[in-house]
Order: C-alpha cells, then sequence, then structure tokens
C-alpha cells in the first residue's frame, strides 16, 4: 500500500488521445490572461475588501492585499514552470501527482474542489447582495417596489459566533441559484463560448473598475487613512496581526490566476503562453486591488466599509457620486459573474484528469462528441455550486476556499524543489528564478497566512479532507490507472 501511496506519475502524453474526444486548442496568450483576470477580480474588490478593512486591518489593507500579492507571486512563477512542464488540465493535482505521489495528490486534487467549487459557490452569494442593490436601485427611479423578499436572497444556514449551526428561516438564495445554472449552461456548449462571453465582461470590468478609481480619487480624504493600522484591539482585530489575518481573507481574492493552468489542453502553445497568461492576469488585478483599497479607505471612515456591498457604502457617502452607484454595481455585476463563469470552467477540467488517472468513476473522464467540453462534469459542478450556494452563508464558503488553495500553493512551491532535484535535465521553457529562495518563501508565506485561521476552519478543513480520504481508499486507490500500470498490490489484486 504504502508503495502505491507514494507512486508518481511520469507519463502525460496520452492524456488527448486515449480518452475518445479532445479539448479544442483555441485560446491564445489573450484569452488565458482574460481568464486569469476573470477569476481573480470580483469578489476581492467588491467584497472582500470592505469587510477586511472593517473588521481587521483598516486602511492597512491596502498592506494585506500586497503580502498576499508576494505570496501569490512566489507560487505564480512555480506554477508558471509547472505549467510549461506539464502542459495539461490537471493543474496542482496534476503536479502533486509528478513529484509527491498519488495520496497527495489525491489530497491536493481535493482541495482544489474547494478552490474552484466551493469559490465559485461564495462569489455566487456575493452576487446576489449586488443584484439586490441594483434591482432597489432601479425601483426607485421608476417608483417601483423591485425589491425580493429577503428569504429568497438569504442563506437558510449559518453559524453562530459561538460556532453552532443555526437556521434563519430564509428558503434559499435563488438568485445565486440562477446565475449559477445559466453559466452552467455556456460552460457546457464550448469553451470558445465561454471564452468569448469572460473576455467581453472583463474588457467591459476593467474599464468601469478604472473609472471607479479615477473618479473616486478625486474625492478622497486622507484623514480616513488615520491612524493607518489601527491600534489592536485583541485577536486579529487591528493591529499587525489584524494586518495578517485580513492578508489570508483577501488571499481569497487572488486565488483564480492559476486558472489559466486549467485551460492548459485548450492552449494553442502552452509552453510559450501559459507563463504569460499566468503572471501577467497575476500583475494587471494587483495593481487594480490596492489601487481599489485606497480609494475606498480614503473615500469613508474603514469602519463603514463591513457591508455587502462596501463600494456602493462608500459612493453613498459622497452625493456627488450617486451617478456612480450604477457603474459600480454594473461592474460588480459582470465582474463576479466571471470569476462564476471561469470556476465553472476550471473545476471540470480537474474532475476530467482525476477520472482519467481512475481516482474517479470513469464517467467524470467524458468529453461531449460536439461541444468538446467535459460536459457531464460541468453538470455535476454547476449543479453543486448551486446548491452551496443557495443554503451557506459568504463568510464560511470564503475562509475554506482560502484554506485549501493555499495549501495546494504549498505543494506547488514544493513540487518544483523536487523535480528540479530529480529531473533536473527536463526542458524548461520557463524557470522559477532563484528557485530555492523562491520557494522557500512561497512556502513559509502560505504557512503563514494558515497560521491565522480559526479553530472552526481547521475543524471544517479536517471533516473535509476525512470525506476525500474516505473516498481515495474507498474508490480511488482501487480503480487507480497508475496501480495497474505498474501492477502495484492493492485490493483488486487479493
Amino acid at each position: 500500500m504504502l508503495s502505491q501511496l507514494l507512486a508518481r506519475k511520469t507519463n502525460f502524453t496520452d492524456a488527448e488521445d486515449v480518452h475518445g474526444p479532445g479539448l479544442r486548442r483555441t485560446l491564445g496568450p489573450w484569452g488565458l490572461t482574460a481568464l486569469g483576470i476573470g477569476a481573480v477580480i470580483g469578489g476581492g474588490i467588491f467584497v472582500i475588501t470592505g469587510q477586511a478593512a472593517a473588521e481587521h486591518a483598516g486602511p492597512a489593507v491596502i498592506l494585506a492585499f500586497i503580502f498576499a500579492a508576494v505570496c501569490s507571486t512566489f507560487t505564480a512563477l512555480c506554477y508558471a514552470e509547472f505549467a510549461t512542464l506539464i502542459p495539461i488540465s490537471g493543474s496542482a493535482y496534476s503536479y502533486a501527482y509528478a513529484t509527491l505521489g498519488e495520496l497527495m495528490a489525491w489530497f491536493i486534487g481535493w482541495n482544489l474542489v474547494l478552490e474552484y467549487g466551493v469559490s465559485a459557490s461564495a462569489v455566487a452569494v456575493s452576487w446576489t447582495g449586488y443584484f439586490v442593490s441594483l434591482l432597489e436601485h432601479i425601483g426607485g427611479v421608476l417608483h417601483m417596489d423591485l425589491t425580493i423578499p429577503k428569504a429568497l436572497t438569504s442563506a437558510p444556514l449559518m453559524f453562530t459566533a459561538d460556532h453552532h449551526l443555526v437556521t434563519t428561516g430564509a428558503i434559499m438564495n435563488l438568485p445565486a441559484v440562477v446565475l449559477t445554472l445559466l453559466l452552467t449552461w455556456l460552460c457546457y456548449v464550448g469553451i470558445k463560448e465561454s471564452s468569448w462571453t469572460n473576455s467581453a465582461m472583463v474588457v467591459i470590468k476593467v474599464l468601469l473598475i478604472c473609472l471607479v478609481i479615477v473618479v473616486g480619487w478625486q474625492y478622497v480624504e486622507p484623514s480616513n487613512w488615520h491612524p493607518f493600522i489601527p491600534e489592536n484591539q485583541g485577536g486579529n482585530k487591528f493591529g499587525w496581526a489584524g494586518v495578517l489575518r485580513a492578508s489570508a481573507m483577501v488571499f481569497f481574492a487572488y486565488i483564480g490566476f492559476e486558472a489559466t493552468s486549467v485551460a492548459a489542453q485548450e492552449s494553442r502553445n502552452p509552453q510559450r503562453d501559459l507563463p504569460i497568461g499566468i503572471l501577467a492576469s497575476l500583475g494587471i488585478c494587483t495593481v487594480l486591488y490596492i489601487a481599489m483599497a485606497a480609494v475606498l479607505t480614503g473615500l469613508v471612515p474603514f469602519m463603514q466599509l463591513g457591508t455587502d456591498e462596501p463600494v456602493v457604502s462608500a459612493i453613498r457617502a459622497h452625493p456627488a457620486l450617486g451617478w456612480l452607484r450604477w457603474i459600480v454595481e454594473l461592474g460588480a455585476l459582470l465582474g463576479l459573474s466571471s470569476v462564476v463563469l471561469v470556476m465553472i470552467i476550471a473545476q471540470p477540467r480537474i474532475f476530467m484528469i482525476m477520472g482519467r488517472d481512475g481516482m474517479l468513476p470513469p464517467v467524470f473522464a467524458k468529453v461531449h462528441p460536439r461541444y468538446r467540453t467535459p460536459h457531464l462534469n460541468t453538470l455535476i459542478t454547476g449543479a453543486g455550486i448551486a446548491f452551496l450556494a443557495a443554503i451557506f452563508p459568504l463568510e464560511l464558503l470564503g475562509d475554506l476556499v482560502s484554506m485549501g488553495t493555499l495549501i495546494a500553493f504549498m505543494a506547488v512551491c514544493i513540487g518544483v524543489l523536487i523535480l528540479r532535484k530529480t529531473q533536473p535535465d527536463l526542458p524548461r521553457t520557463f524557470r522559477v528564478p532563484a528557485a530555492p529562495v523562491v520557494c522557500t518563501l512561497g512556502v513559509l508565506s502560505c504557512a503563514a497566512l494558515l497560521y491565522t485561521m480559526g479553530t472552526l476552519n481547521w475543524s471544517l478543513m479536517g471533516i473535509w479532507t476525512a470525506i476525500g480520504l474516505v473516498i481515495y481508499f474507498g474508490y480511488g486507490r482501487r480503480h487507480s490507472r497508475l496501480r495497474a500500470e505498474n501492477v502495484l498490490p492493492g485490493p483488486s489484486n487479493q
């Protein structure tokens, strides 16, 4: 059993030619960069920024974004090297399989469900807040009541301060469900259609965000930035401890940059284009995040940003910016929609590679003969995202996503060092500069952010891991394609 758990996969060449129709290679560097931007810019700017400032860091949320960006940059460099070596859609799961062994690969793949599937649910929940705000705004202009009953826009479950799961009386978050199902249909019919839609939303939302930054800067009151780091009030509330906790919180805003690696099998030239897409999307998004954080904390005292729509809250405080509310709400809806779209693109492709490896049933490996998409995985992913968005609140989903992603990022950083040692002669079209230093800093920075997570989050992560291990030992280990190829001892041989 130990030999199987530690067995590493070295042959990735047959991923597209022995499992029926392959995916269409239609994406170039712009398409991949747009995927990354589409996945990153959303909840970070329109939701998480305000909550992190109000609850943990104050104006120093700017530093939190910088620290999270530095952590992400270390990891992005590692992803870029791996993406040129293993240009398939498995992302960190495949990278771990090549360096850390089958069990760790399963663990990382299981955590990627948190990163892509659960994060899409969290963002869909955020989308509802801005959608309701837009309806109220339109209703006020038209003198009509366009409000949706709160029972249909809220989560029916929530955790109390003492970590008890209680009901809220709500039925479901209906707008989040409708959004998810519509985007699932789009992802079902093709990557080209999905990519075009995402690219259009990315262009519009970046232009709108730039407009908000430029116009909002004229109304910034520098006194709102003092004190820049509010006095520590205990725990992770303000002070440097608060900045670090806010970094872990806003890290959720960066997790999509490596979604470009999941589209490796739909890239025309993955060895060249994947590093461009990963690093360019991260750089563009970091600049926009820092600028928006500075504007928001300068427009109003940071305590006023702890709402579901912090950008709208900041604009409401300045009547002269009333016209900008339409821009913000439209940008938020497009931004959050593109995040959900890219996550629904990414997760089915992870499932597809795991299905081809035998870690999941063969149905997960299927590709639609006409649309050339992992169609069944897309339906499964969309249904799961819609279910989670319907019943769970944003706070719980967001922290779980960050934890799963940080663990996956640490594995990628470690994997680069292992592969440099075990296979130093592999042709690398992109190499991490000063790899021992960059990879080590990547691991340490991710570990520092994990350290700030609360007991409840670790308990839930333990439950999630236990569920994953049950699936692996109950199915994955018995049906592993690698075990069958190497005739490793296993249950089916006994």
